[in-house]
């Protein structure tokens, strides 16, 4: 099959959904960028990142990209975009001129909200002061660091490239650099640490005054070195524990949380990832990357790219490996499988904005989850207790069909 080849002959899976009413507005569009190289593969990691050669494949793989993001013009239908995240891999491996040239292609096919979020996630072990100026320039203006730990120890078990010392010198660099607007990406939960280690960490990001902290959980992911060698992570009432007392330190130095892992000063979520817990729509380019589209006449389209950086860069084979139309029944857990991830959820009239099916559809799962105790009892909002977000699959799953 070649690029031209026509994506609806890719649908996988899943009966084709039955008519539901038009949507009345369509989501906000966000586009998410995949880039899949890695200087070397974490061994917890789960995402699509590859070992990267001594000389990456820059312009052609920005050529791929803006051919890719063709393909998916069709589905854009005049919005305007709201936000870019560079996702991967580590995106920071790419020069500016290939960054540069890459976002004057989007916005040459797509124009750019006049106070669009670009966020570009970033190692430290990548950090290049005259980079990250020129990233700047470019338009980038938001940065997410992956620092994972400044203990050393810590780090070397997680296979990290940097060491605590640069991970505290790529936050003043960033700022530097003029980004006023960053987030420091925190593990915990780490092979034999303790609640001392964990809240050591978080001190000192807080510290560091970043905007936005992703603090979350390591987990045992299939097909990672982690899950085939195991280490000795902490027990449950530790991670009980390490979670309870960082949530206060967070909420102590005024990071409030708004999602399951994610803590932001005031007004500093990232907008990226609002959109998407919210079943905003996202189009998704690049080895691997996936995508949300809604339709005018009610579809709703996920859709994942080739996932192979060879086979993505091959001219004879199709960016888009498949896409699937979510069903009725489907479509209830889907949106709320993102929504109730939010510490506030979302407002009860969003459901049927961006689903096109009516909230009596969830009405009987809905009187279910609030006698459980699961779901607030409020009607125009759906969100989780503090008890649902603790339990957040007990609660989705009252959503199954």
């Amino acid at each position: 099959m070649t690029r031209d080849s026509s994506a609806s002959s890719l649908i996988v899976g899943g009966a084709a959904s039955s008519p539901r009413a038009p949507l009345p507005t369509l989501p906000p569009l966000s586009l998410y960028i995949h880039i899949p190289w890695c200087v070397r593969k974490c061994p917890y990691c789960d995402f699509n990142s590859h070992t990267a050669s001594p000389v990456l494949p820059e312009q052609e793989y920005v050529d791929a990209l803006l051919a890719d993001l063709d393909q998916d013009l069709h589905a854009v239908y005049g919005r305007e975009i709201s936000s870019i995240f560079f996702g991967g891999g580590t995106p920071s491996l790419f020069s500016a001129e290939a960054l540069g040239r890459l976002l004057e292609g989007v916005e040459q096919r797509i124009p750019f909200a006049h106070d669009i979020e670009i966020t570009l996630e970033a190692n430290p072990g990548t950090f290049e002061q005259e980079k990250f100026v020129a990233y700047r320039k470019l338009g980038i203006n938001r940065l997410s660091i992956g620092i994972q730990s400044f203990q050393q120890q810590k780090l070397e078990a997680l296979g990290r490239i940097h060491n605590g010392d640069e991970a505290v010198r790529a936050a003043g660099m960033a700022r530097q650099a003029g980004f006023d607007n960053f987030n420091l990406d925190l593990m915990h939960g780490l092979p034999d640490q303790s609640l001392d280690d964990a809240l050591s960490d978080l001190r000192q990001a807080i510290e560091l005054k970043p905007t936005h902290i992703s603090w979350y959980q390591l987990t045992l992911e299939p097909n990672t070195v982690f899950w085939n060698q195991p280490p000795v992570l902490p027990e449950d009432d530790t991670l009980w524990d390490i979670q309870e007392a960082g949530q206060a330190l967070l909420a102590e130095h005024g990071y409030a949380q708004y999602e399951v892992s994610a803590y932001a000063q005031p007004g500093r979520p990232a907008r990226h990832n609002l959109n998407y817990w919210s079943f905003g729509d996202f189009i998704g380019i690049g080895a691997g990357a996936h995508g949300k589209l809604s339709h005018p006449d009610g579809r709703i389209v996920r859709t994942w790219k080739t996932r192979l950086p060879k086979d993505y860069l091959n001219p004879a084979k199709n960016f888009q490996a498949g896409e699937k139309s979510l069903t009725n029944d489907e479509l209830p857990f889907d949106f709320l499988m993102n929504a109730l991830r939010l510490t506030n959820g979302v407002e009860s009239r969003l459901y049927p904005e961006r689903t096109g099916l009516s909230l009596d559809s969830l009405a009987e799962a809905r009187a279910d989850a609030e006698q459980s105790g699961l779901l607030q009892v409020e009607p125009s909002r759906l969100a989780a207790t503090e008890r649902g977000q603790l339990f957040l699959n007990d609660l989705l799953q009252k959503f199954l069909s």
